[in-house]
């Protein structure tokens, strides 16, 4: 035994919004490598809305994380030891690593990074899953074309952002769906959406949406659910496309609302609609990244990050996303030891 880990565990199953009380500080013994694997000490962590699924019993697509297992998720580290030639001590890497300040996996389940790309964070955001569901559920599901209307939900999210700043270069009409009139400022004056709305209430969405998009939708990128995707129903052209990758309005709900109950949208407007899983791409992931990575150089993307500070933060912190209360990424940072190389 080597020292203790320590981690972030499954306490209970939540039943609506998770509360900290659901959540466990474990610690665990260190073993001794064997061939194939690396030790690896965590720098970010990221926290994302389909945790909360995890966190089920019962998830669809996916194994439930058990109770008194590590809470899932994606990390950036830094190997500290190695028994995989691939890899060496003081390479950064990025892998499914979960809420923990350690890990020992299989040097062959980590991506190496490059840090003369972009920042280390970025592998968890811009250039991670939200960055890639973005790309790849704009541009091959939903087929936008220039001049047309695109609607994105969850605009001020970790994907959203990038959906909609993609929309835009591709020469679309961009309006962002976003949950207070702060996120719709940064939507406005530094993502440079063409317009943007608050969504705190059902009450008034079907006649904003109306005055923000005159010509009808095109394009809905669709990461909430619920009533608001009602409202985009009415108001889509003919032949319009509806991208679903999330549904995180009822992630959370301890009873499900009703529904679908607009889908007779899609046969008035002969439109399509599409769930998203961004892992059916993964052989173009390194093509992707390329592109995501000249456009954030040019200056044609920009991101924003939320970075909350040691391990005890992680669940606070989740809840925080999960009520949607943060800009952009959320992120957890773990270890200050790489200074400004980070």
């Amino acid at each position: 035994m080597r020292g203790i880990n320590r981690q972030i565990t499954l306490a209970v199953r939540p039943v609506g919004f998770p509360r900290i009380s659901d959540f466990n500080l474990s610690y665990s013994p260190l073993r001794s490598l064997v061939a194939g694997e690396v030790l690896v000490r965590s720098v970010y962590l990221s926290l994302d809305p389909y945790m909360r699924l995890r966190m089920n019993a019962v998830c669809a697509g996916a194994q439930p994380i058990a109770l008194g297992e590590v809470m899932v998720g994606g990390a950036v580290a830094v190997v500290v030891e190695s028994a995989d030639p691939g890899l060496r001590a003081g390479d950064t890497v990025e892998g499914m690593l979960g809420w923990q300040e350690h890990a020992l996996v299989r040097g062959r389940t980590l991506r190496k990074l490059d840090l003369r790309v972009a920042p280390m964070s970025t592998a968890l955001g811009l250039l991670g899953m939200p960055g890639l569901t973005a790309y790849f559920g704009l541009l091959d599901a939903g087929e936008p074309s220039r001049g047309e209307t695109v609607v994105v939900s969850g605009a001020a999210g970790a994907v959203g952002m990038v959906a909609g700043q993609i929309a835009r270069i591709e020469g679309c009409r961009v309006v962002g769906v976003a949950g207070s009139e702060i996120d719709v400022s940064w939507l406005h004056t530094e993502l440079g959406f063409d317009d943007a709305l608050s969504y705190e209430s059902a009450a008034d969405i079907d006649r904003q949406l109306a005055a923000s998009c005159p010509d009808g939708i095109d394009v809905y990128f669709d990461t909430v659910g619920g009533a608001l995707t009602d409202a985009v129903l009415r108001q889509l052209n003919p032949g319009a496309r509806v991208v679903v990758c999330a549904q995180t309005s009822q992630y959370n709900l301890e009873r499900a609302e009703t529904g679908p109950r607009w889908l007779v949208a899609l046969v008035d407007k002969r439109a399509k609609l599409e769930g998203f899983e961004v892992s059916r791409c993964a052989a173009r992931f390194p093509a992707a990244r390329r592109k995501l990575g000249r456009w954030l150089r040019q200056g044609r993307l920009k991101y924003r990050e939320e970075v909350a500070h040691g391990l005890e933060a992680a669940p606070q912190a989740f809840i925080h996303m999960l009520e949607g209360k943060n800009q952009g990424k959320q992120l957890v940072r773990l270890s200050e030891s790489l200074g400004a190389a980070a």
